[in-house]
């Protein structure tokens, strides 16, 4: 009778720890755009936070067929338990994957109109106080261009502060410098929007001739320029174990931005969950999705939106 009890004690102690405070709605804005929206429970209106995921094939979750860790589900599930309503969506490159008809023009624009159309959307609806737009990686400029259409606030999470091409030269001189000249050559051509063979097959993956247009789109923006333009609330986060993107990048991005808050996480990496370990344990959280996210991470988030 005891261990039935105990038993009994356990499972009303778990569902009590599992409960969520927000309902789930799937939701297709358009026939590029499937996501997922949380809203909070027993309340009539709230803010929205929309999460625009970072770079590559990555999904409403902030996964990638080799990559699960569920960082962009766990953020959006973290924030609508605090009252903040999220829509997290899948990149359009997933649903072409899924449907086996993957476009060979898609350019870095098109993810700019996406979070347009997503946001445009949103706008329409009359039960959010107000709509902020947070950006992961790749996403933070997304979600600066698209901020631009009017926001109520915008949240950089591990975002870059210099173009891409910059990023890029940045990675190769601290890993391979011996090819830093020859990259420098082929992201000028790149740049003028011509495409190029000519680069060490060792650089392959970065300049293969199938991605140099959607490059050469993407390299034509500049962090710093457009956060100067968002006459709007601006957060800025990155964290100090993030070996993707260095706390250097947020840094830039809040001198541009000179009335920008600015957070740095310590141990936070770059999906978003704190490392104790070295670089293989911060390697491997990539593919754990049993990790929790930083605590410091949807507090600040929440005190921003909520302020």
């Amino acid at each position: 009778m005891k261990h039935v009890i105990i038993t009994i004690c356990i499972i009303i102690s778990n569902t009590l720890f599992s409960q969520e405070n927000y309902n789930i709605q799937d939701i297709s804005i358009n026939q590029h755009i499937d996501g997922t929206l949380l809203l909070p429970n027993e309340m009539e209106t709230y803010p929205l936070a929309i999460i625009v995921a970072g770079a590559g094939p990555t999904d409403r979750n902030g996964n990638q067929n080799f990559m699960q860790n569920n960082s962009l589900k766990k953020l959006a599930e973290g924030l609508s338990n605090n009252g903040i309503a999220t829509f997290r969506y899948d990149k359009r490159i997933v649903k072409q994957i899924r449907q086996g008809n993957v476009s060979s023009n898609i350019m870095f624009d098109d993810f700019v109109t996406d979070a347009i159309s997503t946001l445009k959307f949103f706008k329409s609806k009359t039960n959010f106080s107000s709509i902020y737009i947070i950006g992961h990686s790749q996403g933070s400029l997304v979600g600066m261009l698209c901020a631009k259409e009017g926001v109520s606030g915008f949240i950089s999470l591990a975002g870059a502060g210099k173009p891409i091409d910059e990023v890029i030269l940045d990675q190769i001189n601290a890993t391979a410098p011996m090819f830093n000249e020859d990259a420098k050559k082929a992201f000028n051509i790149i740049r003028s929007g011509e495409t190029t063979t000519d680069f060490p097959l060792a650089l392959s993956s970065i300049f293969s001739i199938d991605i140099q247009p959607f490059m050469s789109n993407w390299m034509q923006y500049n962090p710093q320029s457009i956060i100067q333009t968002l006459e709007i609330p601006v957060l800025i986060i990155n964290g100090t174990k993030d070996i993707q993107v260095s706390t250097d990048e947020a840094d830039l991005l809040h001198i541009a931005k000179k009335d920008s808050q600015l957070v740095i996480i310590n141990n936070m990496n770059h999906i978003l969950v704190p490392i104790d370990g070295d670089r293989l344990e911060n390697s491997k959280s990539y593919n754990e999705p049993h990790r929790t996210l930083s605590v410091e991470l949807i507090d600040k988030i929440t005190s921003f939106i909520k302020q």
